[in-house]
């Protein structure tokens, strides 16, 4: 099977270092700005960063509406920390104008872990990944207060949920890239080569 093309969405976050963990999951990776370079991706990740200014940003880029149509159309998501924000379908603490893709059917509290001085390390037991827990880092980073009914909670950490998947769907808390273990990224490419096979198989 070809290797996947996932992009990275750079309007703001750490653009950088999903790139290289996502080419060290045997991915193609490119940034994306621009509504025109949402095409020909078999996967897009969405940043962490500050999600109220992510955005502010996809409205002023002309990204907002491209972004939810793909969402829709089923390109597989992965979203981290203010990812995860982006990707709800409600959010708690959010401001009143804040604009989310949606995609996973949950409600989201926004820095629900405490603020910048407040970040810190932990070991997760993901669902679906082998080899132990995986280290995840939890900058002013969000939980999930409840989740729908087709929604999958693949970890929880100190009682509440930090990484879910629906459909093509993918998000969690705490941001696997800083760490240097690339196992979630590697969970996410294999979404996205699924579905390369199965668009490539109705086509």
């Amino acid at each position: 099977m070809s290797t996947p093309v996932i992009g990275v969405l750079a309007l703001q976050g750490d653009v950088r270092e999903h790139l290289i963990a996502l080419a060290a999951a045997d991915a193609v990776a490119r940034p994306v700005r621009r509504p025109e370079e949402l095409d020909g991706l078999d996967g897009l990740v969405i940043p962490g960063g500050e999600s109220t200014t992510m955005s502010k940003l996809a409205v002023a880029f002309g990204m907002l509406e491209p972004l939810r149509e793909r969402v829709r159309a089923g390109l597989p998501v992965y979203g981290t920390c203010a990812g995860m924000i982006m990707v709800a379908d409600k959010l708690l603490d959010g401001r009143e104008d804040q604009e989310t893709l949606g995609g996973i059917e949950m409600i989201v509290r926004r820095n629900a872990f405490g603020r910048q001085n407040e970040s810190f390390e932990a070991a997760v037991e993901v669902a679906g990944i082998e080899g132990g827990p995986v280290e995840g880092v939890f900058i002013r980073a969000p939980w999930v207060e409840s989740v729908g009914a087709r929604v999958e909670v693949l970890a929880r950490y100190d009682g509440h949920t930090v990484a879910v998947r629906q459909d093509n769907v993918l998000a969690t808390s705490f941001h696997p890239e800083l760490t240097g273990d690339h196992r979630v990224h590697a969970l996410f490419v294999g979404m996205a080569r699924q579905r390369m096979g199965t668009v490539g198989a109705t086509t």
